[in-house]
């Protein structure tokens, strides 16, 4: 069981790391593949806790996520994307290195807030609990500065996947029609965003906030 739990625990970290690399990246297939991996992170980690358990749900939670998030999802993303002659975003309020301080700040707040956390009879940490939360954070964070609309879904599906790794290291997952319901939503999003962004860019002939802004002014 230590050893699983240090397995646990080095994934997590590497699934924090994933989020501020996303929330520092400029370039969007690169962000996009930051993605792919925080995804392959969050399977192994649905992964080692069905080990744990023993439990048959979990597997195929990982199995789902995996597919999901490592290639389906990405492949949807990496279309829309050159669909969009989308390649790069900029960081519309602050400086890389001002939001990657920003990010250090809430990583601290996440920590300190996860301390009074007791997770009886589980194999996960307070510091687990930390990381979870600093990494819904630091997506809410991405979501609030970025300045492209397909950046910004990015950024909720990074959201997204720090809610499951959230649910998954507390309570060791939730239940199966909860996973396909939230996988089903997922996909149909993508797809109504990828019509929506279509629109915008034939209407302002651009993604960027900023410019959708100034129009409606």
């Amino acid at each position: 069981m230590t050893t699983l739990a240090s397995a646990i625990h080095l994934l997590a970290a590497l699934f924090l790391l994933a989020a501020f690399a996303m929330l520092s990246q400029r370039r969007l297939a690169n962000l996009i593949t930051l993605y792919a991996w925080q995804g392959a992170i969050l399977a192994s980690c649905i992964a080692l806790a069905a080990y744990a358990t023993g439990s048959a749900h979990l597997y195929a939670s990982a199995l789902l996520n995996a597919l999901l998030k490592i290639l389906l999802v990405p492949a949807l993303l990496r279309s829309l994307a050159r669909r969009l002659d989308v390649q790069w975003d900029r960081e519309s309020l602050v400086q890389i290195p001002t939001v990657m301080l920003i990010g250090l700040g809430l990583v601290i707040f996440a920590f300190n807030a996860a301390l009074p956390i007791a997770v009886p009879g589980a194999a996960i940490n307070h510091a687990t609990v930390g990381i979870a939360l600093a990494a819904l954070l630091l997506s809410l964070l991405m979501m609030i500065l970025r300045a492209t609309a397909l950046s910004q879904v990015i950024g909720f599906l990074a959201l997204e996947n720090s809610l499951i790794f959230a649910a998954t290291s507390v309570t060791y997952g939730m239940p199966m029609v909860i996973e396909f319901g939230i996988a089903l939503d997922v996909i149909v999003g993508i797809f109504i965003l990828g019509v929506f962004f279509f629109h915008i860019r034939e209407q302002f002939d651009s993604l960027n906030i900023d410019r959708i802004e100034g129009h409606h002014e």
